[in-house]
């Protein structure tokens, strides 16, 4: 059960301010109750707003949904380790704690919410179809630089195929988080294995 902060005064807020309130609204219901307690009337009831103000920036349910879940994602530096297998497991454990924290529960949320809305459907489709490829595809490039890989690695299912992975761990397993345990297998027993059988590293030749 949802719970509204209490009524009262608020501060007028514009811009920036204001977009970070209705995102945060957004989020706790998602978090708290699913895609069906994020209505718009609810959404600008807890940010203390009106529904024109969120219009005015999201098209739709969805695509407010959509923003609330991706506004925790800050961009972060990509591991360096020195080595292919040491940023790829550093990946999926950032991975793995995002996915089991609050915003894991905003992702689930949305996921439930997608059978019954297409358009939101649509939108999560958009945001999970490349895996984030550029930064796996980053950190496949400079293990292909230091000659662990070769350059026929360099391709987006083959770069991302250990984060499809681990959100199949989520999305058909229903688990709550991965042990590292696992994490290591996807790497060790899938992932490098895989990398090392798209041809012959430079220095190998």
């Amino acid at each position: 059960m949802t719970t509204d902060p209490p009524a009262g005064p608020r501060p007028r807020r514009r811009g920036a301010a204001l977009e970070q309130a209705i995102l945060d609204a957004a989020a706790a219901l998602l978090a708290e109750a699913g895609y069906a307690a994020m209505t718009m009337d609810a959404v600008a009831r807890r940010a203390g707003t009106n529904k024109n103000a969120i219009y005015r920036r999201w098209p739709n349910r969805a695509a407010l949904g959509i923003a609330a879940y991706r506004r925790p994602a800050a961009a972060a530096d990509l591991p360096d380790t020195g080595e292919l297998r040491g940023d790829v497991l550093e990946l999926l454990r950032r991975a793995n704690r995002t996915w089991s924290s609050p915003s894991g529960d905003i992702l689930r949320g949305l996921l439930a919410g997608a059978r019954d809305d297409p358009d939101l459907l649509d939108r999560l489709q958009q945001q999970a179809g490349d895996g984030g490829s550029g930064m796996w595809l980053t950190v496949l490039g400079r293990a292909v630089a230091r000659g662990e890989a070769a350059p026929e690695a360099l391709h987006p299912r083959v770069a991302t195929s250990a984060v499809v992975l681990l959100r199949n761990e989520y999305v058909t397993r229903g688990v709550p988080t991965v042990p590292d345990h696992v994490l290591t297998e996807m790497v060790d027993e899938v992932y490098l294995p895989l990398i090392r059988g798209r041809g012959t590293p430079p220095d190998e030749r």
